[in-house]
């Protein structure tokens, strides 16, 4: 997979949780991974389709980050993963392709979005939309990891 294309998705994240929630992230190691169970509690999978390539990109949070992130956001924590936390991790997923969509057309890379699902609960699966590789990578924080999930045709 080309890191060309992963890059601009790990920093719109690390981008868009300091801009928009005030926390920092500390990026892990990426690997491969091979199957479809989600690492946290609350995914956002976005699919993207353009002229060079097909993918799909997810982003799961442990509860303790989402309702963190909620709380820095909106000022509101409910306690636990509701309707308005899923909306958030929703619109999270969009702001970061959206932030990874600009820095890949400056290197002539186009794509279009299609809408995020969201998907919560222990155990959660994760299908991503294209055959390819798939690449996870953790970043922590004193709250809990999210984890970002990339995967491209070849």
């Amino acid at each position: 997979m080309n890191v060309e294309f992963i890059n601009p998705f790990l920093q719109s994240l690390l981008n868009v949780l300091s801009t928009m929630a005030s926390l920092q992230l500390t990026p892990g190691k990426p690997r491969l991974k091979t199957d479809n169970l989600a690492k946290g509690d609350v995914s956002g999978l976005i699919g993207m389709v353009g002229p060079q390539t097909k993918g799909s990109m997810s982003i799961t949070f442990d509860e303790s980050l989402a309702l963190q992130i909620m709380q820095n956001m909106l000022g509101e924590n409910p306690g636990k993963i509701n309707d308005e936390v899923t909306d958030m991790v929703g619109e999270i997923t969009n702001m970061v392709t959206g932030g990874a969509k600009n820095l890949l057309g400056e290197k002539g890379y186009d794509f279009e979005m299609a809408t995020p699902v969201v998907v919560a609960g222990t155990g959660h699966r994760i299908s991503h939309k294209a055959d390819g590789n798939k690449i996870i990578m953790p970043f922590t924080s004193p709250y809990g990891t999210a984890y970002i999930e990339i995967c491209f045709e070849n």
